[in-house]
């Protein structure tokens, strides 16, 4: 009798991302430290994809003998650049490897846009994945962010990206020990000490980054161990929440998608990014703008991890009210409103409308970018 052999499922990759409050908390120098005590001390075949130690000697001793697979060189506007080499790490192929800088936006000519999307490339090739990155770089924190700090942050990743995370570490010191490094150098050179201690190195900024960065975590751990026990048959599972953000081709409707991301990160559940079109309107002929702006607002909610849903009805507010009952929506996210009260008497308003007919719906109204008048 012919044995057979069954070919056992390989399990998925994991992925380990360490998270902190700001630059200098020490993300690099532990990630580092576990790749070599916990993997490399044990057997396991660990390299570095790419680390930047930012001119720290502690980090840089961390590396010790662990293999680096070598960057990539990519000509751009006559300079050459390093970039992490995505192709040879997955011709190398090993176990685990160590990632920095979650958030970088790759140089043009990179075989992806954004670091975090060669990372995923490296999870669907079935190589564990070791990364870091600060809480700012968070999509849906950009705009608490930015006004705290008073800087744009522009390299982000998607919410949904720190859910795929296996586990998720919390590289956590006090605001006085993180500004003490600071001035002492381990962070930044000298010229710029002064200037980050006043702006984002402010005991108030770092106050409000660590207390995201310690809230992430734990909604984290808790949406890990609610799916487990759900799961695990341990509790019934709840009538899941669902959130529904409503679009408009309006600057400022990004910040709808990352308030809409964020309370569907909290309640771990569903959400949907809905734009409601009549059936006359064409494509953006009439406005090319707003089109576009339509097309960034729909591919930012799929990074974010939502269902697109675009519905045609002549009338919007019918729309809404219709998607929000028979998908049985909990939470609903509005952009304000940039129209006159006399206007809104005369002509009524979809937020009034969709309150006087759906019930047992939270609705969240943000404010909105005010239109820049022409003259």
């Amino acid at each position: 009798m012919a044995e057979i052999q069954l070919e056992k499922q390989q399990e998925p990759a994991r992925l380990r991302i360490y998270i902190g409050a700001a630059p200098g908390v020490g993300k690099t120098y532990d990630m580092l430290n576990d790749a070599y005590n916990l993997l490399h001390q044990q057997g396991v075949d660990v390299v570095i994809g790419l680390v930047e130690p930012h001119g720290r000697k502690e980090t840089e001793d961390r590396i010790r003998d662990l293999e680096i697979v070598p960057l990539r060189v990519i000509p751009y506007r006559g300079v050459n650049l390093k970039e992490m080499d995505v192709d040879a790490i997955l011709a190398r192929h090993p176990n685990t490897v160590v990632v920095d800088e979650l958030a970088h936006t790759n140089v043009p000519g990179s075989k992806n846009r954004k670091r975090y999307e060669d990372v995923q490339e490296l999870l669907d090739a079935g190589i564990n994945v070791m990364t870091a990155v600060n809480i700012q770089h968070l999509e849906t924190l950009n705009d608490a962010v930015s006004r705290s700090a008073n800087t744009t942050i522009r390299e982000t990743i998607p919410d949904n990206f720190l859910k795929r995370a296996d586990e998720v570490v919390n590289v956590d010191v006090t605001v006085d020990e993180l500004r003490s490094r600071l001035r002492q150098g381990k962070i930044y050179a000298a010229e710029k000490v002064e200037q980050s201690l006043a702006n984002f190195f402010r005991k108030g900024n770092l106050n409000m980054l660590r207390e995201l960065s310690l809230r992430t975590t734990a909604e984290q751990v808790g949406n890990r161990a609610a799916e487990y026990r759900r799961t695990q048959g341990l509790e019934q599972a709840p009538i899941p929440e669902k959130v529904m953000v409503c679009l408009s081709t309006r600057p400022g409707t990004e910040r709808l998608l990352r308030v809409g991301s964020r309370i569907a990160g909290r309640l771990a559940s569903n959400w949907y990014a809905v734009y409601v079109t009549r059936p006359e309107d064409d494509k953006g002929h009439g406005d090319p703008e707003a089109y576009h702006r339509l097309e960034v607002y729909q591919r930012m909610a799929r990074d974010l991890g939502a269902k697109v849903v675009t519905l045609t009805d002549r009338n919007v507010s019918n729309a809404l009210i219709r998607f929000a009952q028979q998908e049985s929506i909990s939470h609903v996210v509005f952009g304000q409103s940039v129209r006159s009260r006399w206007d809104i008497l005369l002509r009524g308003s979809v937020l009034n409308r969709f309150l006087s007919e759906v019930r047992d719906v939270t609705v969240q109204v943000v404010p909105m970018q005010k239109p820049v008048r022409r003259v």
